[in-house]
């Protein structure tokens, strides 16, 4: 008797197994696809509030396993306006450092900012902060012009100048973008055409390379249109607007 109650048993089990996995997993499997269950791996806690939130899948540059954030800084805009980094809390922004004389990759850097300015217009949280590496000559008065002939119209974009050492210093050691001067090269300076993307909590963001490693930065030179340029450089632009929206996205 005791054998045949346990092969019931066995059999009622069974039985109850399979009428659940009739009728209830195609609907976990619905919702799964619905959306309403999320996978805990598209979910993660703020590296600075930590507080659960949507993160986009793009990598933060991390010094000795450290996200690295923006460096403090306090300079003066096209308005004669003191800005610092707490201005751009909760916004997303790009980082450049350019000089208004700059014959070469600067007008081809800033005419991309603007198309990208124009492309994110509707966003209120979204920002450019470009540092001139001129300083001495690059006044409030010359950057207001530079300004209005480039068609710089997003309130959140600040074109920045102060204290030479302190310019650079933000550039080659907060941004690990280079910047110098240099009296051998065309127009007495050195930079590099590249942008920084910046998180709303003032995170260096990026997407990552071939070996699983971040980017660090965006290509500002070669324009969408150009696609790729005379020295076989593929634009990057279309990327950045990739990620500017995956991260205006984020909690």
């Amino acid at each position: 008797m005791s054998t045949k109650k346990t092969n019931y048993s066995y059999i009622g089990i069974a039985f109850i197994l399979l009428v659940f996995g009739i009728i209830f997993v195609p609907k976990i499997i619905d919702r799964v696809k619905g959306g309403d269950i999320v996978r805990d791996e598209s979910r993660s806690k703020d590296v600075s509030s930590n507080a659960e939130g949507f993160v986009a899948d793009l990598m933060f540059l991390e010094i000795n396993g450290i996200p690295k954030k923006v460096p403090p800084f306090s300079l003066v805009n096209q308005n004669g306006e003191t800005i610092t980094n707490d201005d751009y809390e909760g916004k997303v922004y790009l980082v450049e450092f350019f000089f208004t004389t700059c014959g070469s990759i600067c007008p081809r850097m800033n005419r991309n900012l603007v198309q990208i300015q124009n492309s994110f217009s509707e966003f209120q949280d979204f920002g450019i902060a470009s540092f001139t590496i001129n300083p001495e000559y690059d006044t409030q008065e010359v950057l207001k012009a530079y300004v209005e002939n480039y068609g710089i119209i997003n309130p959140n974009w600040h074109l920045m100048t102060g204290d030479k050492e302190t310019i650079y210093d933000l550039a080659n050691i907060g941004f690990n973008i280079y910047a110098g001067e240099n009296p051998n090269a065309d127009d007495g300076f050195e930079h590099s055409g590249n942008f920084a993307l910046i998180d709303k909590n003032g995170f260096m963001r990026s997407r990552q390379d071939n070996f699983g490693n971040p980017k660090i930065f965006y290509k500002g030179i070669v324009s969408e249109e150009e696609k790729i340029d005379d020295d076989g450089e593929a634009e990057e632009i279309s990327m950045l607007k990739e990620d500017i929206a995956k991260l205006l996205k984020e909690n």
